[in-house]
């Protein structure tokens, strides 16, 4: 069974060996396509080599084939470095207190991302890679929490009503806040809010 499917994957690999030697006459003509095919070419024949040792069994062999054909087909030579050789390169410090602090400003109105970006004097993906990193959640994330967090601070400290609160922390309604309090707390800010009010004992 497992020499059948050897045999199948060496033909294939014959059949792709053979479509880059046509290719190769025109290899002085347009040199980025021949290198990609080369590419795509290796990272068949890991990707044929990883089923292969799965059919045997051999799950470390596989994933080693995998990591392989991955890097191949993203350019990089050598295998995938491991997540504890990654440089997570995060925000400088001016950079996340100005974020932060325009966040903090802007809590009550619509926060876009382009906008922290601009802030950042990043591109607005860079921007949002950066940020995780430095704070350990999107952007998104961030705003709505301390969105949340201001809510529960004025359900404290003032007497307005929920629908109030949620306009004055940037959130559409009261059904809005509701739905994004629970999320986060677990409960809704009512109960929440006369809990601590009305405390037990």
């Amino acid at each position: 069974m497992y020499d059948k499917n050897a045999t199948s994957f060496r033909n294939g690999h014959a059949v792709l060996s053979g479509a880059a030697a046509a290719l190769a006459i025109d290899q002085d003509a347009d040199e980025p396509a021949w290198l990609s095919l080369q590419r795509l070419r290796s990272a068949v024949v890991e990707l044929s080599s990883a089923l292969t040792e799965s059919l045997r069994d051999e799950r470390s062999s596989a994933a080693a084939c995998l990591q392989r054909a991955q890097a191949m087909l993203h350019g990089v030579e050598g295998s995938r470095p491991q997540p504890s050789q990654v440089v997570r390169q995060g925000l400088a410090p001016w950079q996340l207190r100005r974020v932060l602090a325009h966040i903090e400003a802007n809590l009550g109105t619509t926060i876009r991302n382009k906008d922290l970006a601009a802030v950042a004097r990043l591109s607005t993906f860079h921007f949002a890679v950066a940020f995780r990193n430095s704070v350990g959640e999107s952007p998104h994330e961030h705003i709505i929490r301390r969105r949340v967090e201001r809510a529960q601070g004025l359900m404290l400290s003032t007497d307005r009503s929920l629908s109030e609160i949620a306009a004055e922390c940037g959130l559409a309604d009261q059904a809005h806040l509701t739905r994004l309090f629970r999320r986060l707390v677990g409960q809704s800010p009512a109960a929440w809010r006369r809990a601590r009010a009305n405390p037990v004992g």
